[in-house]
C-alpha cells in the first residue's frame, strides 16, 4: 500500500460582528494557516484546521491555553488540577507522545516523554490564534505528529504599550502579570512576566508557576528582517495520585521549559524563504515522597538544539513547499542515562490546482535518524469545491511515532524500557465537506487510523516486570462536527458553536498474559459555547463539556465568564465547574470543585 500511495503522489508530482471580539469570523477566510507548510488560506486547506484567535481565548475566562483546548471537539486535555499545573495533550485517540506541540512552527517534541509538551505553552496574552491540525501529520511535521498538532502562533503587532493585572480566587490563589511594549522605527520589543500560586484544592496539590516570554522584532525595514523569541515557564507542584497510583499522595515534581530562536521570513518574487534557529532545554525533578528524596528521586534534563529552512513558492502550476530540518537531541538523567541522536528531515508538498474547483497536494517527508536509521512518509490531501462556500476534502497519509528515551531505557522496582522498540506507525484518512463563510461555519469529518507496533509494558507472570513491547494493533475511527453561528441582537454580536466527536476504538486481542496498556479516549464528546456582547462595555461567556470515556461515568462541566471594560481598566469574573460537577480526567485523578477567580487589568 506504501509503494502505490508513494507511486500516486510521483504521478501527481447572515449578518457581520460589530466588535473586535468577534473578529475571527469576518477574517478566517484570509489566516494564512502557518500550520501548513505551504502559504495557502485557511479555506484552502484540505484537511480539518480549527482555529482559536486570541479574542475567543480571551473570551472563554480561561487562565491557560490548555484549558481553553477543553472547548475543541476532538481535543482531549486530561489535566490533573487547576489552570493547567500539569496536563497531558491527546487528538483523536492518540497519546500524549502521539501528539505534536509547536510554537511558531517549531517543533517543541520531548525525547525523554511527551508527558511534559504543554510546559512549553506561552502565556495566553501572547498568542495570536492557535491551529489545531488533526490527523496525519507525518508528511508535515515528521516526528510526534502521529494523531495531529497544535501550533502556538505568538503575537506580532501589539496595540497597547503595555498592561498590569492582578487576581486571585478559590484554593488560596494568587496571580500577577506584566506586559510592556516599546516600538522603534525598525521593530520593537515585548515583554511579560507573570505569576500564578494556589495553596491546592486538595492535599499536597499546591503549586507555584512563573513564566517569562520575550519577542523582539529588528530590520522590518530591510530584505531580512530579524525576529527573535525567548520563553521560560518553571513550575513547582505537589502531586498528589498524579502517577503510579491514587494512593501515592505525597509524590512532587519541579519542571523547567526554555526556548530561545531566531527567525526571519524573506519573500523574494514567487518564494517565501523562512530560516529557523532554535534552542529548546526541559528540565523534570520527580520525588516520590515530597520530604524525603532519599527514598526515590528522578531528575532529566534534555536539550534539542535546530535549524530549519522552509521555503514555498507559486507559480501557475500551483504551490510548492520544501525545506529541511536538523537537529541534536540529548538527555543528561539519573534513570534513563546519557544518550544523543541526531535528526535530519526534509520535505517536500505541491498543491496542483487542477480548473476551478480541485486541487491535490501530494506530499513526502524523509525521516533520517543516528539510532534508528532513515524513513520514508508519504500523504495526498484532495479538496474539492462543491460551491463558493461549500468544500469536500479528503486526505491519506502514513505517519509514525520514535520511542521516547522513557520507552528505551526507563527502569523501576515494576517496570523496564526495552531498547529494541521499532517507531509506531499507522495509516491515516479522513473524509470531510465544509462551509465557510462569516455569516455561517460547519464542518463534518469521518476519520480511520490503523496503527502497528504499538507500545505496551506486558508480563507474562504477574510476578514479573512490566517491559516495553511493540505487541498493540488499534483500530481507530469515528466522525466530528461543529457548526458556528455569529449573530446579532439589538445591534450586539453574538456567537452560538456546537461541536460533536464521536470515537471508537478496536484494540486487538493480544497474546501474553498481562497488558498494562489501557484504552482510555472519550467515546463521547460535545461542546458548546455561547459568547454574548452585553453591552459596548461588557461581554458574557459560557461554554459547556459533555465527556463520556469508555470505561468511566459521563460528566458535564460547564464554565461561565464575564469581562467588564472600564475606560483603562478591565475587571473579568470567572466561575468554573459550575454545577460542582465530580469528575476526572487522567490517571483517577479528582477535578476540582465549583471554583472561581477575578481579575483587575490595567492597560496603558
Amino acid at each position: 500500500m506504501r509503494l502505490i500511495l508513494f507511486g500516486l503522489l510521483l504521478t501527481t508530482s447572515y449578518l457581520q460582528a460589530q466588535t473586535d471580539t468577534l473578529q475571527i469570523y469576518r477574517n478566517l477566510k484570509e489566516v494564512i494557516v502557518s500550520s501548513s507548510r505551504l502559504e495557502i488560506p485557511f479555506s484552502e486547506n484540505a484537511r480539518t484546521i480549527q482555529i482559536i484567535s486570541s479574542e475567543e481565548l480571551k473570551a472563554s475566562g480561561a487562565l491557560a491555553v490548555s484549558d481553553a483546548l477543553q472547548q475543541i471537539i476532538g481535543v482531549d486535555i486530561r489535566r490533573r488540577g487547576v489552570t493547567g499545573a500539569q496536563a497531558d495533550l491527546y487528538i483523536r485517540g492518540g497519546s500524549f507522545d502521539q501528539t505534536l506541540l509547536l510554537i511558531d512552527g517549531m517543533k517543541l517534541d520531548d525525547a525523554q516523554t511527551g508527558h511534559h509538551s504543554l510546559n512549553f505553552l506561552p502565556p495566553l496574552k501572547t498568542i495570536e490564534r492557535v491551529e489545531i491540525i488533526k490527523g496525519p501529520a507525518a508528511r508535515v511535521f515528521g516526528q510526534n505528529a502521529f494523531t495531529g498538532a497544535v501550533n502556538i502562533v505568538t503575537k506580532k503587532d501589539f496595540t497597547t504599550k503595555g498592561t498590569a493585572e492582578i487576581g486571585g480566587g478559590s484554593y488560596g490563589q494568587l496571580r500577577g502579570e506584566f506586559s510592556l511594549v516599546k516600538h522603534t522605527e525598525n521593530g520593537g520589543i515585548f515583554t511579560h512576566f507573570s505569576r500564578l500560586s494556589s495553596q491546592g484544592y486538595r492535599y499536597n496539590t499546591d503549586f507555584k508557576n512563573s513564566t517569562a516570554f520575550v519577542k523582539a522584532s529588528m530590520a522590518k525595514q530591510r530584505k531580512m528582517p530579524i525576529e527573535i523569541l525567548s520563553f521560560f515557564s518553571g513550575r513547582k507542584f505537589g502531586a498528589n495520585g498524579f502517577y503510579a497510583f491514587r494512593e501515592a499522595k505525597d509524590q512532587y515534581e519541579e519542571t523547567e521549559a526554555s526556548l530561545l530562536a531566531v527567525r526571519s521570513k524573506v519573500q523574494k518574487g514567487d518564494w517565501i524563504l523562512k530560516p529557523t534557529i532554535y534552542w529548546r532545554r526541559g528540565q523534570d525533578h520527580y520525588l516520590y515522597l515530597r520530604n524525603q528524596p532519599e527514598v526515590y528521586e528522578n531528575w532529566h534534563i534534555t536539550h534539542k538544539i535546530g535549524a530549519g529552512l522552509n521555503s514555498s513558492y507559486s507559480s501557475s502550476w500551483g504551490n510548492t513547499g520544501m525545506g529541511a530540518d536538523l537537529s541534536y537531541v540529548s538527555i543528561a538523567s539519573n534513570n534513563l542515562g546519557y544518550r544523543s541522536r541526531q535528526l535530519v528531515t526534509l520535505f517536500l508538498e505541491h498543491q496542483f490546482v487542477l480548473g476551478k474547483r480541485l486541487d491535490l497536494t501530494p506530499g513526502v517527508a524523509v525521516n533520517y535518524y543516528s539510532d534508528f536509521g532513515g524513513f520514508t512518509y508519504p500523504g495526498i490531501d484532495l479538496g474539492f469545491q462543491l460551491s463558493t462556500n461549500w468544500t469536500a476534502y479528503a486526505n491519506l497519509g502514513y505517519t509514525y511515532r520514535i520511542p521516547t528515551y522513557t520507552d528505551l531505557y526507563y527502569a523501576d522496582r515494576t517496570t523496564v524500557g526495552n531498547e529494541n522498540l521499532k517507531p509506531e506507525e499507522a495509516l491515516a484518512t479522513e473524509l470531510g465537506i465544509r462551509h465557510n463563510t462569516p455569516s455561517f461555519r460547519f464542518y463534518i469529518a469521518y476519520f480511520d487510523r490503523r496503527a502497528e507496533n504499538l507500545i505496551d509494558y506486558v508480563k507474562s507472570v504477574e510476578d514479573a516486570f512490566w517491559e516495553a513491547t511493540n505487541i498493540q494493533i488499534l483500530d481507530s475511527h469515528g466522525f466530528e462536527t461543529e457548526i458556528s453561528l455569529p449573530l446579532t441582537w439589538n445591534t450586539l454580536s453574538q456567537n452560538i458553536k456546537l461541536g460533536y466527536t464521536y470515537l471508537a476504538d478496536d484494540l486487538r486481542a493480544i497474546s501474553v498474559n498481562f497488558s498494562r496498556y489501557s484504552i482510555n479516549s472519550l467515546r463521547h464528546h460535545f461542546t458548546a459555547a455561547y459568547t454574548a456582547q452585553i453591552s459596548s462595555s461588557i461581554q458574557f461567556f459560557t461554554g459547556i463539556k459533555y465527556g463520556q470515556r469508555a470505561k468511566q461515568d459521563s460528566y458535564t462541566v460547564v464554565d461561565a465568564n464575564a469581562i467588564w471594560k472600564i475606560k483603562s481598566f478591565q475587571l473579568q469574573a470567572a466561575i468554573y465547574n459550575l454545577l460542582n460537577e465530580e469528575y476526572s480526567e487522567t490517571n483517577l485523578v479528582p477535578m476540582p470543585g465549583r471554583n472561581a477567580s477575578v481579575s483587575l487589568r490595567y492597560i496603558f
